[in-house]
């Protein structure tokens, strides 16, 4: 076994965990807790999380009770749509953090690109940050069109787009506009809500390397740059998605799975939030 424990460099030299734990829909809070102390046993030391998922209480109470000291954490939250807004933004973190229990996030995001808000939004991100209450800022879902706005009134660029990425989707042009602007990519549904687990390509790369084909695909993130937060309340699973440290794709492989895209989505396309 060899767990992950990499890093990738933000664009202002605070290095983030490149595999951590996301906690979308875990809603018991027993569960919850159990999954996320599992996790940190395992190596795991970034935590993603969001006012949204109702789960940021369980999150600091896992945090706490693993004993690991706060600045070994990297913990992030997003403020949800309902929330955004200048003034509502700075609100809502401070609610985030209180539920949390922490004095400051490491990433705060905005959830979704809100039409006529999500630039204020981002505005009110860029504050926090001055004040020295986030250690990296960052957006979520962002088209390109919704990054060129940003970029038009922020005095800071982006640190993280966290954006629907698998093998079904790869994203490559919004990934090489990130790119371009030092922005770094985290994967949300990584493993497409599961719907590759089956594939027989994945599976036949599986085999030849002893490996899940889970495994591949978190592998196969790694491996492109990604920042990668696969979710799972199953201990085994959790430890299984970070056993991935002793075993490298070849070229040929990555192309393979490159080859899988679709432009398929799981979720809902950024778009619909924003009807300019």
């Amino acid at each position: 076994m060899s767990y992950f424990a990499g890093n990738i460099i933000l664009n202002n030299g605070i290095a983030m965990p490149q595999l951590g734990l996301g906690v979308y829909k875990m809603t018991n809070a027993e569960e919850t807790v159990k999954a996320i102390q599992t996790a940190l046993q395992y190596g795991y030391r970034a935590i993603d999380t969001a006012s949204i998922y109702e789960n940021e209480v369980e999150t600091g109470e896992a945090i706490r009770l693993s004993g690991i000291p706060r600045e070994e954490l990297f913990i992030t939250s997003k403020v949800w749509n309902a929330e955004q807004g200048y003034d509502e933004t700075l609100r809502a973190f401070e609610q985030s953090l209180k539920r949390i229990g922490v004095d400051y996030l490491d990433l705060y995001l905005t959830h979704w690109p809100v039409a006529d808000k999500y630039v204020d939004t981002y505005r009110a991100i860029e504050r926090l940050y001055e004040e020295k209450l986030i250690r990296a800022t960052g957006v979520s879902n962002h088209h390109i069109h919704h990054l060129e706005r940003v970029f038009e009134v922020a005095n800071v660029k982006p640190m993280v787009n966290q954006i629907e990425l698998h093998p079904k989707l790869t994203q490559e042009p919004l990934r090489r506009f990130c790119e371009e602007h030092d922005i770094a990519v985290t994967s949300w549904s990584p493993l497409a809500r599961g719907q590759l687990l089956d594939d027989p390509v994945l599976t036949q790369i599986g085999l030849s390397y002893g490996k899940t084909p889970a495994q591949v695909i978190i592998r196969w993130h790694l491996q492109h740059g990604l920042v990668v937060i696969p979710k799972s309340v199953t201990p085994e699973r959790i430890r299984l998605n970070i056993d991935v440290g002793d075993f490298q794709l070849t070229k040929a492989d990555m192309m393979k799975i490159d080859a899988l895209n679709r432009d398929e989505r799981t979720g809902t396309n950024p778009d619909t939030y924003d009807n300019e």
